[in-house]
C-alpha cells in the first residue's frame, strides 16, 4: 500500500472510532439526563402529596373545630348591611 492510501486509512479509521465514541458518550449524558428528571420527577410527587395530606389534616380539623364552637361569617353580614354608610363597625 502507498502512504496516501495507508494515511487515508488512518483517518477514516480514527474517525469512525471517534464518531463512535462520540455517540456513545451523547447517549450516556442523555441517559443521566432523564434520570436525574426522573428523580425530580419523584421527589416533586412525594411534596406534592405531603402539601396535600396536610391540607387533607387542616380540612378534617377545621370541621372538627366548626363542630365544636360556634363560628360565624361577618364578612357576608358586613356586604348584606343596606349600605348604612359605615364599613360595619358600630358606633
Amino acid at each position: 500500500m502507498s502512504r496516501a492510501s495507508k494515511l487515508t486509512l488512518l483517518g477514516t479509521s480514527l474517525f469512525a472510532l471517534g464518531t463512535v465514541y462520540f455517540v456513545h458518550w451523547q447517549q450516556k449524558n442523555e441517559q443521566d439526563a432523564m434520570h436525574q428528571g426522573v428523580i425530580r420527577d419523584i421527589e416533586q410527587q412525594r411534596i406534592k402529596r405531603e402539601r396535600q395530606a396536610d391540607f387533607d389534616m387542616q380540612r378534617a380539623l377545621e370541621a372538627e373545630y366548626k363542630k365544636e364552637q360556634t363560628v360565624r361569617d361577618t364578612t357576608a353580614e358586613i356586604g348584606g348591611r343596606g349600605g348604612g354608610g359605615t364599613s360595619g363597625v358600630a358606633r
